[in-house]
């Protein structure tokens, strides 16, 4: 059965194939105040993405609704999130080697003293900064790893979002559609001392984990803690960020594997553990978390 193709969803696509072709060819300069831009403009719309962010970055902060600070960092929201999407289509033109240099890390030996020995990682992230440029620092410092890729729609954008990545120099699974295997692959990944990264702050689904995340409960993915608990890879929670016109990654300390307790209870504990490390960036970052969607299960429609 061939799929159904909404006239929305084909704009979409051919946005992004216009942008992966057109904007490497333009000064940096120019086309970044362009998506400045945009994001301002969408921001004064007030649609129904910018009010959710709006009220998501409002439990962060603690701020009301209304409020000018608060309506100010949502438009720092906008800009950041508009922002990946420009770099996004700036990322394949750009080396290696520029990538490895404009990016800031704190805590690469988590990661290298890890692989060095053997030993697989799983870095989880929230949907910060931009975590394909995070991912390219990673192969650039000669680290290929393994990640889980949402299945867009139409088709094309996702084969274009796919070969985006692998061109990064990432394997990319689909996360629906594929050959259903893919956390025995991931597993077999980091059983052979690689990395595999995945988003790990929502998962609405019914094998989510529910977590206390600023003083609310929602879900993230079970695949995370999971693969830790499965194969003893480090799990190292990372946050992302802008730094000026380039990029900071914090890489934290592995979350400690409890002694005891049942697998279920040690996801559990992974999973808390997590947040509250995600929790600590996104409060540090607050204009880089990019959660344009419901996240904490007291906000779903009853």
């Amino acid at each position: 059965m061939s799929e159904k193709v909404s006239f929305g969803d084909r704009v979409v696509a051919a946005g992004f194939a216009a942008g992966w072709k057109l904007v490497p060819l333009l000064p940096e300069r120019p086309t970044a105040a362009v998506f400045r831009f945009l994001a301002d403009r969408v921001w004064r719309r007030g649609g129904k993405s910018v009010r959710r962010l709006e009220s998501n970055l409002a439990r962060v902060t603690g701020l009301e609704p209304g409020n000018r600070e608060l309506s100010e960092l949502t438009r720092a929201g906008m800009r950041s999130y508009f922002r990946y999407f420009h770099e996004v289509f700036r990322l394949p033109s750009m080396s290696s080697e520029e990538i490895v240099r404009r990016t800031h890390v704190i805590g690469a030996e988590h990661i290298h003293n890890n692989l060095e020995a053997g030993r697989g990682v799983v870095l989880a992230l929230p949907h910060m900064g931009n975590w394909d440029a995070a991912g390219a620092w990673l192969v650039g410092v000669g680290h290929p790893f393994t990640t889980v890729a949402e299945r867009l729609r139409p088709e094309s954008l996702f084969r274009r979002y796919v070969a985006f990545r692998e061109g990064l120099g990432m394997e990319v699974l689909p996360l629906t559609g594929g050959d259903g295997h893919n956390f025995g692959t991931l597993a077999s990944r980091l059983r052979k001392g690689r990395a595999v990264c995945l988003p790990a702050e929502r998962d609405l689904t019914k094998s989510g984990i529910e977590v206390r995340f600023f003083g609310a409960t929602t879900k993230v993915p079970a695949g995370p803690p999971l693969l830790a608990v499965q194969t003893g890879a480090a799990l190292l929670p990372a946050v992302v960020y802008f730094v000026g016109d380039e990029w900071g990654i914090h890489i934290h300390e592995e979350v400690p594997m409890p002694e005891e307790g049942t697998r279920q209870e040690k996801v559990a504990f992974l999973a808390q553990r997590m947040a509250e490390v995600f929790e600590k960036g996104i409060s540090e970052h607050p204009d880089d978390w990019h959660m344009l969607q419901r996240l904490w299960l007291e906000d779903l429609p009853r």
